[in-house]
């Protein structure tokens, strides 16, 4: 009993000792993925984060007669947003973003079902088709549809071919073509996260569909749709939220007439010289991205519980 006694309390601290001193020690891993971790956070903060937190400031600030920058603080930037020509614009920017998406989602949606029901190596060559186009400069994209739809361009030459009087006919600059003109430059977005949610489904659930009774459209609506649901919303916010920031396509396409709130952000750092302002709308624009991406994550947060 006493050698006993005597022994174990010897006996613990020795073997508790090696893990007292490993647990103080940081181990190798940890600091190793901190030193790789580190040039992306940095990379973050100096090209994300910073800039936003100097916009954010320079939203609240003065400027002087010269637009720029003075300091202080006031809330008079964000009261001039109620202004009837600000709201004219935000209101132009969100239906052309709501367009653009429900255009993008019913096109992509379209397109990936008939990538998704072909071959497996025809697939991967309409994926390689869609995606080649756009290793061109959005900008020079954004030109080759003038030529399109301008005179002389393949678009005239068939409505003259099928007696449609042209001259008094203006696709270049209008509504219609910064419709075009969004839609091409968005549609990759919405087809390939729609692709990638409907690859994952069974073919044998649009048999089994089939089988009890559901038509195609009904097959669509309450099967394959619910089932791709997570592309399908997905799809929208990357749709969504880029078109309310363009301004290349409405200024090329449109002629400037309508302008995006990514235009009237040029405009004011630009033109009128106004930073101050500029930074405030940028703010806007940042909230309403934030909003919709809050919105997308609550739909799909109700599409998995559904499914689950």
């Amino acid at each position: 009993m006493t050698t006993d006694t005597i022994a174990r309390p010897e006996q613990r601290p020795a073997s508790r000792a090696p893990e007292r001193a490993s647990r103080r020690r940081p181990r190798a891993g940890t600091v190793t993925g901190l030193l790789l971790l580190a040039p992306a956070v940095v990379a973050v903060l100096g090209l994300a984060i910073v800039p936003i937190l100097l916009v954010a400031r320079n939203s609240f600030a003065e400027s002087n007669v010269y637009g720029g920058i003075t300091g202080g603080f006031t809330l008079e930037n964000y009261a001039h947003l109620l202004d009837p020509v600000y709201a004219k614009v935000l209101g132009y920017s969100l239906g052309m973003a709501l367009l653009n998406t429900a255009v993008c989602l019913v096109v992509g949606y379209i397109v990936s079902y008939y990538i998704v029901s072909r071959p497996p190596q025809r697939q991967s060559l309409l994926l390689l088709l869609i995606i080649v186009p756009f290793w061109i400069d959005f900008l020079v994209r954004t030109f080759a549809w003038i030529s399109v739809l301008g005179r002389g361009g393949p678009v005239f030459g068939i409505l003259e071919a099928l007696g449609v009087d042209t001259a008094s006919l203006s696709l270049v600059p209008s509504q219609g073509a910064v419709v075009m003109g969004l839609l091409y430059a968005f549609l990759p977005t919405a087809i390939f996260p729609i692709y990638a949610s409907m690859r994952a489904i069974d073919p044998s659930v649009k048999e089994a569909a089939a089988d009890l009774g559901c038509g195609w459209w009904q097959t669509h609506f309450r099967v394959l749709m619910p089932l791709s649901s997570t592309g399908i919303v997905a799809a929208a916010m990357l749709t969504f939220i880029p078109t309310l920031g363009v301004f290349v396509i409405p200024v090329l396409l449109g002629g400037g007439k309508d302008q995006l709130v990514g235009n009237l952000i040029v405009t004011l750092y630009t033109e009128f010289r106004n930073q101050p302002m500029g930074a405030a709308v940028s703010m806007l624009l940042l909230v309403l991205m934030l909003l919709a991406m809050a919105v997308a994550g609550l739909i799909a947060r109700r599409g998995r519980k559904k499914a689950a």
